[in-house]
Formats: structure tokens, sequence, C-alpha cells
């Protein structure tokens, strides 16, 4: 009975083996038909050898813009997006008058996204993205991509001002003023645009009265009244503005 569950076993290892498309000979259509249902069926394997051999063996053919473009899908679909961005950019640079070439430079920008980590690390691959994404949207600003793009820089904007703004407050912790000053300044003056923005406004404000710059953080108090008069953080920016000395507001004039 052994021997027979054994037989069994081998026979399906061979029968598997055995399914394996065989390219030779075949037309470039009958090879990207067996690629795409195997990309279908979750066979990425198969799938990328197949479109391989047509990436190779058959580059002029009208197949080889739709293999390189699901060379790519498939490197995103492991989540290999350094790999998938250049395949991506592949379809654009070799097609660009291709159908394809649109949601490539589209999707090119949306691996370095995936890459992006939080704002407490590194943003190389956050400034990338943004990078990429204004690309698009350069090229295509009329397209319904170019919305989802321009909300995902958004969205990473924020993050770079959030890390400007936490390295500022780390430099608070470290009793460094001086420092933390430039990057509430980085905030202020990179990423207006940005939730961060009201913190920052908040911190200069203290970091000048720390500082005894009682001018600077009165005419501060001021800006931050004039572009958010109805702010988050305007009840504390009026707080700190009561506690300037009296000579200090009458050299920066009353808001």
């Amino acid at each position: 009975m052994n021997w027979c569950y054994w037989l069994i076993a081998v026979a399906v290892l061979i029968g598997s083996c055995g399914s394996t498309f065989d390219a030779t000979g075949r037309t470039p259509r009958e090879i990207f038909d067996h690629a795409v249902a195997a990309f279908n069926d979750g066979d990425l394997y198969e799938a990328q050898r197949l479109f391989d051999v047509i990436r190779l063996q058959y580059p002029a053919s009208e197949f080889a813009p739709d293999a390189q473009y699901y060379l790519a899908e498939i490197s995103f679909r492991r989540r290999e997006y350094v790999v998938a961005s250049f395949n991506y950019s592949m379809v654009r640079r070799q097609y660009p008058t291709h159908p394809r070439a649109r949601e490539a430079l589209y999707k090119a920008a949306l691996c370095y996204v995936e890459l992006a980590p939080p704002y407490d690390r590194d943003q190389e691959y956050t400034r990338k993205a943004i990078a990429a994404l204004h690309d698009f949207i350069r090229e295509y600003p009329q397209d319904s991509l170019a919305r989802e793009a321009e909300r995902q820089i958004r969205r990473l904007r924020n993050q770079l001002a959030q890390r400007e703004l936490s390295i500022a407050e780390q430099y608070r912790v470290l009793r460094s003023p001086q420092s933390a000053l430039i990057y509430y300044d980085a905030v202020l003056d990179e990423y207006g645009d940005t939730d961060a923005v009201e913190g920052a406004f908040v911190g200069k404000v203290e970091v000048l009265l720390e500082l005894g710059r009682y001018d600077e953080a009165l005419s501060t108090c001021v800006l931050y009244r004039q572009l958010f008069p109805n702010g988050a953080l305007r009840e504390r920016i009026e707080q700190l503005r009561e506690q300037i000395p009296a000579r200090g507001a009458r050299a920066g004039g009353s808001p």
C-alpha cells in the first residue's frame, strides 16, 4: 500500500513538472496568452519566464510592451518595488506612445510611495516618490490619476514636515534652541501647506521667548493670527503672546 502512495506521488510530481509551457516553436501570441493565463492564475514564476521570452526573443512584436508591463506587475505583486519601478520606467522609456505608458509612469511613482518609510526614518524614498508623482502630473495634468497623485503628494509632504517638526522637538529636549529654530523655520518656509505648520509656529514662538528674542516672537504671533484666524492652536499662541514683555510689544507694535 505504501508503494502505491509513493508511485502516485511521483506521478503527480512528474505531471506537474511537465505542465510547464514549452515556448519552442510557438508564436509570440501563443506565448503571451499562456503567460497572461499563468499570471491570472497566480503562477508568477511561469508568467515571468514566458514574458521574458517575449521581451528577449520577440522585442519587436506587438506583445513586447505588454510583456514589459506585466514583468513590472509581477515585481510589484512580490513587493520588489525597486525592480518594479525600473520595469515600469522601461515601459515608458521604450514604448512612450503605448497605452500602457501612462499607467506605467504612475505606477513607477507608486513604487516609491510604497517604499516611503515612517517619518522618523530616512526620507530618501519619500522625496523620490514626490518627485515621481510631480513628473506624472506634469505629463498628464488632466488625467484622473493626477488628482490621486496630488493627494499622495500632500500626504507625503505632511510626512516630511512631521519629520522636520520632530527633529526640532528633539533639539529642544537636547537644550539646543538655536538648532530647533532652524527646523521650525524649515517647516514654515518649505511646508507651509501641511498640517505641521501650526505646531511649528507655536514651537518657534516658544524658542524665541526662551532666547529672549521678543520682537521676533511678537511678529511670529502676529503672522500666525493673520494666516490662521481660526487656527486650532490660536489659544496657545495668545498665551505665548501674553508672555512677551511690554518693551517687546512696544518695539514690535501691537497686532
